[in-house]
């Protein structure tokens, strides 16, 4: 079989899935369909539709683009059956009933933003980096009734530098998962859907990656601050580690909420309660269990991102305040 023969039906909703779905449109594999969420509405009222950039790009190449609210209905099933394609390739997008994933005759295979079975969810690239892992990676499997649980087809390893925040992890993993998802697609042609697979490994040392919500994002200086540093690089820049500082005086009355985009650990023993602010030389620190954190870049709410020297010099006695819970 060649590559022109194969007929492949994508799903994928974000940025994170183009990079897949061009590599393999662009390398002159034969994609007969687009699987995406449907439009969002945005703006004040939800007044406007926002495509995804999986549709965007989709109909940029004249793809067919299904939209299914649900994955079930009989309607898109149906749909979806008429394309009779012989694999179907899942990025980013969600959760597939069996009469889907179950449907071409090669199967269904996912690529995933991670080192299965470490980091089974929907944002593995961010727990990665909020647990201090110094290496991550993507991996394509076979769908099956639960999640990110099915056989592995391959895989392949990402190394995280110390200094780098999730926007680098992300990118480096949408590129080489794009990779790998044509080098999958390959070993289905070369096999004639015959690809060798192994059954995951189950331990009691799994780290699974939830999904990430507003809560989630709240700083606890209360530990050290290799912790604290790591979750906030693990949430930068979207959708951003967040504190509330508030003055010793009035009862803490007036709280504020700010964003920490980007800090800098120190070996400055802290000595002082966590979560105490001090200034020197024009640099903003704050204290963590062990170590003052440098905080090199923050948001506070309604406002623009600044460096803390610029933040600072708009702030009035700021060695009055503290942050916390």
């Amino acid at each position: 079989m060649e590559k022109k023969d194969l007929r492949v039906i994508f799903m994928g909703t974000p940025e994170f899935a183009v990079e897949s779905l061009r590599q393999l449109v662009e390398g002159g594999y034969h994609v007969v369909a687009v699987v995406t969420q449907p439009d969002k509405p945005v703006g004040r009222h939800q007044e406007t539709l926002q495509p995804s950039e999986v549709k965007k790009y989709a109909l940029s190449q004249g793809l067919p683009v299904l939209q299914p609210a649900k994955m079930k209905d009989e309607a898109f099933i149906e749909e979806l059956r008429s394309y009779h394609a012989d694999l179907q390739v899942v990025v980013a997008f969600r959760m597939l009933p069996e009469a889907v994933w179950a449907m071409p005759r090669y199967g269904t295979f996912n690529v995933h933003a991670a080192l299965l079975p470490q980091y089974r969810g929907a944002a593995p690239i961010n727990w990665a980096v909020i647990n201090g892992e110094t290496q991550t990676g993507v991996t394509t499997f076979f769908l099956d009734k639960d999640i990110d649980t099915g056989r592995i087809i391959d895989r392949k390893t990402f190394e995280i530098p110390d200094d780098a925040n999730v926007e680098y992890v992300y990118d480096g993993l949408m590129r080489l998962g794009a990779q790998l998802c044509v080098e999958t697609v390959d070993k289905v042609i070369a096999t004639d859907g015959q690809v060798p697979s192994i059954p995951q490994e189950d331990s009691i040392d799994l780290k699974v990656a939830p999904k990430i919500f507003k809560e989630t994002c709240q700083i606890n200086w209360n530990q050290p601050a290799k912790k604290v540093y790591d979750f906030i690089r693990g949430l930068s820049p979207y959708p951003g580690a967040w504190t509330t500082m508030y003055p010793v005086v009035n009862d803490g009355n007036g709280r504020s909420v700010l964003k920490i985009l980007h800090a800098k650990k120190t070996e400055q023993p802290a000595g002082m309660e966590a979560g105490t602010i001090k200034t020197e030389n024009r640099k903003l620190y704050i204290a963590c269990t062990d170590f003052w954190l440098q905080i090199e870049e923050l948001q506070a709410s309604g406002k623009k991102r600044l460096p803390a020297r610029d933040f600072l010099n708009g702030m009035r006695d700021i060695d009055i305040f503290r942050v916390g819970r």
